[in-house]
C-alpha cells in the first residue's frame, strides 16, 4: 500500500507521543493523510 507524503512523519509525531489523536485527526482535515491512514495511525475509526 502506497502512503501519503506525510504519512512517516504523522506516524512517528504520534507514535513518539508527541501528537495527540486530536492532531492526527487535523493531519486528516489539513489533507496530509487520508481517513484510512488515519485509523491505521490511530487504531481508531475516523468519523468526521
Amino acid at each position: 500500500m502506497e502512503h501519503s507524503e506525510k504519512f512517516d512523519e504523522v506516524l512517528r509525531f504520534y507514535k513518539s507521543h508527541l501528537w495527540s489523536e486530536r492532531m492526527t485527526r487535523n493531519a486528516v482535515v489539513k489533507g496530509w493523510i487520508t481517513a484510512e491512514e488515519f485509523e491505521e495511525i490511530t487504531g481508531r475509526s475516523y468519523s468526521g
